[in-house]
């Protein structure tokens, strides 16, 4: 029936079913919770490790494995390995290694990291580092098709998870950092026909707009985009090479029928050579699920003079906001403020720090939307005439890896509260003419970065956020950034990962109260999941150090400014931890 609309029938009934894994966020709100509740908060200080198993890859392992029906599904960072593991024997069923060029990782700005693969219809899908979209198999690991979705060699490589939503596979794109122009592309599951494509920047029927119909917040209410809404926002033919790349998570809403995402940084990270808003980068898109066509769109750091991408997911929750029940989107910017939205109409709602120590901004204004920059702290010359390029400006909070990076959070429905893994980093950001090279880093600024100051001494913090109010509840203090994925469950429970290696189960209505805590083989990068094989509940994670904030490690850079900066910031980590790759499950003993 067309125009009505459509999950995947298949993939819903996986992810209905908790002993499943099936989704990368197990479910398509990416709430990360789980309805198991065998391990609990009076039991899980008594969980030990079940099993292991390595990847063979070292560097960063980022998302988790799929659980369908009895079999897991593990990737690896590149070369994008993929191992289906049989629960039962936890023998290898097949393993398929894809050859890709090793000129790819040169293109890789952070890591040579993978999120995860997708799930729906009895196939695997596997967003390659080279770009390549391929369908597996999923009980013979077979390639029944694959698509290529943009050009390595412009810098145009990948890094999500793509996700199954109704009959498509959603992926976007990497390589903001070379000028790569963003966007989002729906393929058919079966065909890998591409169904639609919707940029980031450019003329209105690139980015698949509707001046009339598509809205924005505006002037306190919602309002048409109108005409040109990204062209005049650019210089010239700037927006060709203007970043806006799609390399986060991405979330779908049936009633809706709208898929949720953001987009990353403009291109260059020198703010002056690029003048105007730079729409739309930094931007919550909301996109029907058949067409593609735009809804609404939110930017959250017109003209980013920091590199504060909006990748980060799209948490929706039915919630009160204000007293009012609310079909809500929760986001929490790279830039240090967590938004939300309504999601149905894109209304702005709340705007509010999820770390004190954020200050390149003083406050979001909720009429216009935008954040009233501190002149101190801006390093456009379009916004401070005495700062711009060659000026090193001192002391920004967050850092350019933001207030929390691509690592999700989690929602629980039973506190209504948001769980937070987040970098508690300031930095220092001199940027600097760079010209356009196609293939080449168009980058153009050099930055440091370092424990935010006057606070607890760490880089990290993991939190409870009401996102009614805007407010933190609870914030517990890491010694470095929190960089995994969180998972909370019935049980009462929220777990996550640190960068030394550790992971941790805290009480979920008091998360200062540490229940469980295990030192993995490497530092943790990946997200937390939960399975149950014949009657009893498993509880895992990725370790392998890497990602922006471990690359220092990762890919073996000694200069502080190197790493894009993150080097110098996460040195003391190879004191606490060894490059890995790694799966470990743990369960309650018998």
């Amino acid at each position: 029936m067309p125009g009505l609309a459509l999950a995947n029938a298949d993939l819903e009934s996986k992810m209905a079913n908790p002993k499943n894994w099936a989704a990368q966020a197990g479910d398509m709100f990416n709430q990360r919770y789980s309805k198991l509740n065998q391990i609990n908060k009076d039991n899980v200080g008594k969980m030990q490790v079940a099993w292991m198993f390595s990847t063979g890859v070292l560097r960063g392992h980022e998302g988790s494995p799929l659980v369908i029906d009895g079999m897991m599904y593990v990737h690896s960072p590149f070369p994008n390995k993929v191992f289906a593991i049989d629960l039962d024997t936890q023998k290898i069923v097949w393993r398929h290694e894809p050859k890709q060029d090793p000129f790819v990782i040169s293109q890789m700005c952070c890591d040579t990291v993978y999120r995860g693969l997708a799930y729906a219809e009895g196939k695997i899908f596997l967003q390659q580092a080279d770009s390549t979209l391929v369908a597996l198999d999923a009980k013979s690991g077979k390639v029944l098709w694959s698509v290529v979705n943009g050009d390595p060699k412009l810098g145009a490589v990948n890094t999500q998870a793509p996700h199954v939503f109704g009959n498509k596979v959603i992926t976007g794109i990497s390589g903001g950092e070379w000028g790569v122009r963003g966007f989002l592309a729906a393929y058919d599951i079966n065909t890998g026909k591409q169904v639609w494509k919707g940029y980031s920047t450019g003329p209105d029927n690139e980015m698949l707009m509707d001046p009339e119909k598509t809205m924005t917040w505006t002037d306190g209410k919602m309002a048409p985009v109108g005409k040109d809404s990204s062209l005049k926002t650019w210089q010239g033919d700037q927006w060709k090479t203007g970043g806006g790349t799609t390399w986060g998570w991405f979330s779908y809403d049936k009633a809706t029928n709208m898929v949720y995402y953001g987009t990353g940084n403009p291109s260059t990270w020198n703010p002056t050579q690029r003048p105007g808003d730079n729409k739309w980068s930094m931007t919550i898109f909301a996109r029907d699920l058949d067409t593609g066509v735009a809804k609404w769109v939110y930017q959250m750091t017109p003209h980013d003079e920091w590199d504060f991408d909006g990748v980060n997911e799209m948490i929706l929750a039915d919630i009160d906001v204000k007293g009012k029940p609310t079909k809500a989107l929760v986001h929490f910017d790279r830039n240090g403020f967590a938004y939300t939205l309504d999601r149905v109409t894109g209304e702005l709602l709340v705007a509010e720090k999820y770390d004190p120590k954020v200050n390149w901004a003083s406050h979001v204004d909720m009429k216009t939307g935008r954040p009233q920059v501190v002149a101190k702290y801006s390093t456009s010359k379009h916004t401070n005439p005495q700062h711009g390029p060659d000026v090193n400006v001192k002391g920004i909070c967050p850092a350019a890896l933001g207030t929390k990076d691509q690592q999700p959070a989690a929602f629980d429905p039973n506190t209504k509260l948001f769980y937070v893994p987040t970098n508690h980093v300031c930095m220092d950001y001199e940027p600097f003419e760079v010209d356009y090279v196609a293939g080449q880093p168009y980058v153009g600024a050099t930055l440091s970065m370092f424990p935010a100051p006057d606070s607890h001494g760490g880089m990290g913090n993991f939190i409870t956020w009401d996102a009614s109010a805007g407010k933190i509840v609870q914030s517990k203090s890491e010694k470095f950034s929190v960089w995994s994925g969180v998972l909370n469950t019935a049980g009462g429970i929220s777990c996550y990962g640190t960068l030394e290696g550790y992971l941790k189960c805290v009480d979920a209505k008091d998360i200062t109260k540490e229940l469980f805590k295990f030192k993995t083989p490497s530092g943790i990068i990946g997200n937390v999941f939960s399975y149950e094989h014949k009657g009893k509940q498993y509880l895992g994670v990725f370790s392998g150090i890497g990602g922006w904030a471990g690359i220092g490690m990762a890919a073996g850079l000694e200069k502080d400014t190197d790493g894009l900066g993150a080097v110098g910031g996460y040195r003391e980590l190879s004191q606490y931890t060894e490059l890995g790759g790694s799966l470990t499950v743990f369960a309650l003993p018998d």
